[in-house]
């Protein structure tokens, strides 16, 4: 390592030592009181990050239901419409063959 890569690195942990020292001089509180109060704070956030997921899920819940509720009815909506359809289709077809019925038995005579 070279020593300006050293004294960089030196520098940088000096720094970083008086940083936190002095943050621990001049801290309102004692460092067992700072400690339970990141500990609250990260708990809360755990809570309520726990809480949003929970919320998101039942709403994600109630959407599928909801939307397989819709499939199942548009399911049988497009049953029903194709039931209707091919009794259309049937009718159409009946009626064409009674005319074909007709017409070979115009040309049989």
């Amino acid at each position: 390592m070279s020593s300006t890569s050293g004294n960089s690195l030196l520098a940088l942990v000096t720094g970083a030592l008086i940083g936190a020292g002095v943050g621990i001089l001049f801290a309102p509180d004692k460092g067992s009181k700072t400690r339970e109060k990141i500990k609250d704070g990260f708990q809360e956030a755990k809570d309520d990050l726990k809480q949003k997921l929970d919320e998101v899920s039942e709403q994600l819940k109630n959407k599928l239901s909801s939307s397989k509720d819709t499939l199942e009815d548009s399911f049988e909506d497009l049953i029903s419409n194709v039931s209707y359809k091919t009794e259309d289709v049937i009718s159409f077809l009946e009626q064409k063959l009674a005319e074909l019925k007709e017409q070979n038995a115009k040309l049989q005579k």
